[in-house]
């Protein structure tokens, strides 16, 4: 059984840090390139941040410089860093674990973890 369990959400005042994390089971965890994704009330769900199998990273333009992904396989753990949070920034966060078998892509969702920003 998949399960990815995040975890680290909560209230911040602006300005502030967070860690989420994301650790998952159930998977290989170093085959999969992960990502974090984020849903604020009213609005579609977003990208914010991707890291390959081979640990390469992307950012959404409105985190860059602001929140870092990264990953222990060791742990299989996804964590995103989030510094100088701002209150757009409230949303919940997921994520997602990706990867392609044969030509089959496969997609897992962890439930979400609550972050907001207070101004």
């Amino acid at each position: 059984q998949v399960q990815l369990v995040e975890s680290g959400g909560g209230l911040v005042q602006a300005g502030g840090s967070l860690r989420l994390s994301c650790a998952a089971s159930g998977i290989i965890f170093s085959s999969y390139n992960m990502a974090w994704y984020r849903q604020a009330s009213g609005k579609q769900r977003e990208l914010v941040a991707t890291i390959t199998s081979g640990g390469s990273t992307n950012y959404a333009d409105s985190v860059k410089g602001r929140f870092t992904i990264s990953r222990d396989n060791a742990k299989n753990t996804v964590y995103l860093q989030m510094n100088s949070l701002k209150p757009e920034d409230t949303a919940v966060y997921s994520c997602n674990a990706e990867t392609w078998i044969s030509i089959a892509r496969v997609i897992y969702w962890g439930q979400g973890t609550q972050v907001t920003v207070s101004s």
